[in-house]
């Protein structure tokens, strides 16, 4: 396909959407107010250096695979009161998204010895932190817990306060380790407003500057993607199984799938 001057022409495998920076300028305006440029890439992202760019957005569902049946299942009322099969999918996509983020990570080749012979090998040379919003966020972080299985760990507490027609995000609870030059991945299954999760980040400065930053979603709406592009001045990556249609005038992502929290552990006082 032809892109426009400053991007690299690839082939079909994983749909990437990221905004051109290196040239200041947008390559294609078809998705989410004029934010996004798509393309596909081959067998592996190292046809093309993702990493270079400031800030980019992958969504899972744009190719099918078996995460469109754990996605369903978690939007189907008929299904979705069953909290552990709940929690459970939310486990299975933040497995998938790890994944996927793995693959922009940086790596480095080691000689393992096997019973047969020594050989070599490149592993994951990134220090890796996860840092959940608690409470949603909790079976989701499992799943990229069990994949970046030696990763460190920081916990947000942070909850939704609705003042009329204004939804405004409330942090009460933080805990991170030293981030300085750390591979940051911030779990939050529900990009809507995107308030939170600029709040968290805004909050984690403190702990250091990372040397790169995932945000992972489950559904994010374009509301909150645009909200997020416009208040961070810091690279980062987003990541998402899902872009849906809209906010509605409570703040809650359409067609979405409810309240993470509540369906995950209970309703909440």
């Amino acid at each position: 396909m032809d892109l426009a001057k400053g991007t690299e022409e690839v082939e079909v495998h994983t749909l990437i959407f990221f905004k051109n920076k290196r040239k200041g300028q947008l390559v294609t305006c078809d998705l989410i107010n004029n934010f996004l440029i798509a393309f596909r890439i081959t067998d592996s992202l190292n046809h093309v250096n993702l990493a270079s760019q400031k800030t980019y957005m992958f969504a899972l569902n744009q190719e099918n695979s078996v995460a469109n049946n754990f996605l369903a299942e978690l939007r189907d009322t008929s299904i979705q009161q069953d909290r552990l099969r709940f929690r459970a999918n939310l486990r299975r996509l933040g497995s998938l998204l790890a994944y996927e983020i793995s693959k922009t990570f940086s790596f480095e080749k080691r000689v393992i010895t096997t019973p047969l012979a020594d050989t070599t090998v490149p592993l994951i040379h990134d220090e890796i932190v996860l840092i959940p919003i608690m409470r949603a966020a909790l079976p989701f972080y499992e799943g990229f817990l069990e994949i970046f299985d030696q990763a460190g760990a920081g916990f947000i507490g942070a909850w939704r306060v609705e003042e009329g027609a204004d939804v405004e995000a409330v942090l009460n609870y933080q805990a991170a380790p030293d981030l300085t030059g750390k591979t940051v991945i911030v779990i939050d299954p529900m990009l809507a407003t995107g308030k939170s999760l600029v709040k968290t980040i805004d909050s984690l400065m403190s702990h250091g500057q990372p040397g790169s930053l995932h945000l992972a979603s489950v559904i994010a709406a374009p509301e909150g993607i645009e909200h997020v592009e416009s208040s961070l001045s810091m690279d980062y990556h987003l990541w998402t199984c899902a872009v849906d249609e809209k906010l509605n005038d409570q703040s809650y992502i359409v067609p979405g799938l409810g309240d993470a929290g509540d369906l995950s552990f209970g309703s909440k006082l």
